[in-house]
């Protein structure tokens, strides 16, 4: 089971690759925002209505198998997690269909050798240097690192800061998860209105504030509707921030380049690495310290560093050609 896990992350991290990759190719600059933003309202209501099928079958299987014991129930119960996997990959099969017929075929195909692994990461090389030679870029994937180290962190632990500090059951937790999704919707339409007025960089820097005061009221939450007004500021800022940076990535590629791959790579490589370090640091923290409340401030400081950073970076006009 870890395996088939396993699997499937490494099959996810690389479809979400070329997934982005395909921004600059299907959009000229000044719809990158609107794009991306359309991308992730579809990824948040796909999820909530597949999340929310599954767990009405697994809360109610009454309604839906022949219940005649606290025997039956349990067994049937069981019975509907395990279907839940099953209509996750049919849902991705059936979306990919789409995917696959309406996407525009490739520009070029190189020859696939033996050294497959070594080439991922010259590619990677190639466009670390490019980014390294222009500071615009590096400010931008320096930032965007340490607010995801904070914002990935978040969306990992939330649940488990529910759970943990404020003993909030299951079903709490999972309505939490639905605020989160459905508020993305808002704030990635928000901020892309937004970023029409202001700049991508000024919008980011907006979110990555609200950010921060997420974080340090973090400290603060000690009952439950305090923590679903938290979920509420969070969806709205997560989905403001990830749409966002994808989009103002996506202007930052050199014009003359059209290896969107390996940059989008280079973007994931660095999102993941976040992840890592992100969740490491909330967990050492709270094993030090016994609580995940200080955790929440050294979240806070991540996104605090890559204001730091994302303020250098000139910033970028809706209008971009």
């Amino acid at each position: 089971g870890l395996g088939f896990f396993m699997l499937g992350m490494i099959g996810f991290a690389g479809s979400i690759v070329f997934y982005n990759a395909f921004l600059p190719e299907i959009a000229t600059a000044d719809q990158f925002d609107r794009i991306s933003a359309r991308g992730f309202v579809f990824g948040y209501v796909g999820s909530v209505l597949l999340l929310v099928a599954n767990f009405m079958v697994i809360l109610n299987v009454e309604w839906f198998f022949d219940v005649q014991s606290p025997a039956d129930l349990a067994h049937y119960k069981l019975l509907a997690s395990r279907l839940s996997f099953v209509t996750v990959g049919v849902w991705w099969i059936g979306f990919a269909q789409y995917t696959f017929r309406h996407l525009p075929a490739e520009h070029f195909v190189g020859k696939l050798d033996s050294k497959i692994l070594l080439k991922g990461f010259s590619e990677l090389r190639k466009v670390f240097n490019i980014v390294k030679q222009s500071k615009n870029i590096k400010n931008f994937v320096v930032g965007f690192w340490l607010c995801s180290m904070g914002l990935q962190t978040v969306l990992y632990v939330a649940s488990i800061f529910g759970s943990k500090e404020l003993k909030l059951p299951a079903s709490k937790l999972i309505l939490t998860i639905l605020i989160i999704q459905i508020v993305g919707i808002l704030g990635a339409y928000l901020f892309t209105y937004l970023s029409k007025i202001i700049g991508n960089i000024s919008a980011i820097l907006i979110a990555v504030v609200s950010w921060i005061a997420i974080c340090v009221a973090g400290y603060f939450v000690h009952n439950e509707y305090q923590f679903y007004g938290l979920a509420f500021s969070v969806g709205l800022s997560m989905g403001a921030l990830q749409s966002l940076f994808r989009s103002t990535f996506a202007k930052l590629i050199p014009s003359d380049s059209i290896e969107y791959a390996s940059f989008f790579s280079l973007y994931d490589v660095t999102e993941k690495l976040s992840v890592v370090f992100g969740t490491f640091a909330f967990g050492y923290i709270e094993q030090i310290t016994g609580s995940m409340r200080l955790s929440t401030l050294l979240l806070s400081a991540c996104f605090v560093l890559g204001f730091l950073f994302l303020v250098k970076v000139k910033n970028i006009k809706h209008s971009s050609t």
